[in-house]
């Protein structure tokens, strides 16, 4: 049986230009487009490789700025066959496009559980009203959930659930799964598939996100689960995530990351199918999936690029 590998990408407009007071068209330029490395130039890099991705999009903004930016990105989504699902960042359910200081808490589990419940059902309609199908999938920002999240989700008819990290338990990734859970798995009412994750050094895990691994990293946890007959990976990135952090410029690092995991995933077809949430068969669940173990030389080889990407291509132009 393939490994599912569930690529997604965490699509939002970002806060800290909200806070800095640009101006609405700026922060969606510098949060979706920026640099000419956004979402246009990813949904075409996956179409050019034939790959699925999973677009985990935040409406909440429309709460401050309305909702036409978020019903643009979701439609370029799936103008390009991709799927779209729910992400959440609650501090935006009390934002103003005025008062730039005001906000709600950043974090979902400081909200009790009938708090967490109505915030993902407004978010959930707020989605719809952008031209999305009633969401299956969800994934809460910075990993921020808790069993309540998933009693919410499972009451609200979400079915699957992507929050679990085990590399940022217990806080602010607060469900009550191992840390070293990475396959699917049913708990509390939904199916939860974790972010995968590798051990880095010894006794310390790193999840698998596009800005947090190199790309030989990528190589050896894709091969790694394939050989393991990982029932699945699950690949985190955001829209954001290949220019620098003020959006003006692209990072090259995360790039050619970019580039070469979409290279990888298509040479492995076969072994590995990328996939949508809302078309998922059955998923064999509770494996014994164990993440990458340690690697001394495959680490410092990633903190000498990381280094290199922090001082040079972080920098604003």
């Amino acid at each position: 049986m393939p490994t599912r590998v569930f690529l997604t990408i965490d699509t939002e407009l970002m806060w800290r230009h909200h806070a800095a007071g640009l101006p609405i068209d700026d922060i969606v330029a510098r949060s979706l487009e920026p640099a000419g490395v956004g979402i246009g130039y990813q949904l075409a890099m996956l179409s050019q490789h034939g790959l699925k991705a999973t677009f985990f999009v935040d409406p909440m903004p429309a709460v401050a700025y309305g909702i036409e930016p978020i019903r643009r990105v979701v439609g370029a989504i799936l103008a390009a066959g991709q799927e779209v699902q729910l992400h959440l960042h609650p501090n935006w359910a009390a934002a103003r496009e005025e008062d730039r200081t005001a906000h709600a808490s950043f974090e979902l589990i400081d909200f009790t559980y009938a708090e967490q419940r109505e915030l993902i059902r407004a978010a959930s309609d707020l989605l719809v009203a952008a031209g999305a199908a009633r969401p299956v999938a969800f994934r809460s920002g910075s990993y921020c959930a808790s069993d309540d999240t998933l009693g919410a989700l499972a009451e609200l008819g979400i079915r699957y659930d992507s929050s679990h990290n085990g590399s940022e338990h217990p806080w602010p990734s607060a469900i009550g799964l191992g840390v070293r859970q990475i396959a699917p798995v049913a708990h509390r009412g939904v199916i939860e598939l974790p972010v995968t994750l590798i051990e880095d050094k010894r006794g310390h895990l790193r999840h698998f996100q596009l800005c947090a691994l190199s790309t030989t990293e990528m190589r050896e946890a894709l091969d790694h689960a394939v050989r393991a007959g990982h029932v699945a990976t699950t690949i985190v990135s955001h829209g954001f995530e290949l220019a620098n952090r003020a959006g003006t410029r692209p990072n090259a690092v995360h790039v050619h990351r970019f580039e070469s995991l979409c290279r990888m995933l298509e040479e492995r077809r076969g072994a590995m199918v990328t996939s949508h949430f809302a078309d998922l068969p059955d998923l064999p669940l509770g494996r014994d999936d164990a993440p990458l173990g340690p690697s001394l030389i495959r680490t410092g080889m990633r903190q000498a690029q990381q280094l290199w990407s922090n001082l040079v291509a972080e920098r604003a132009a």
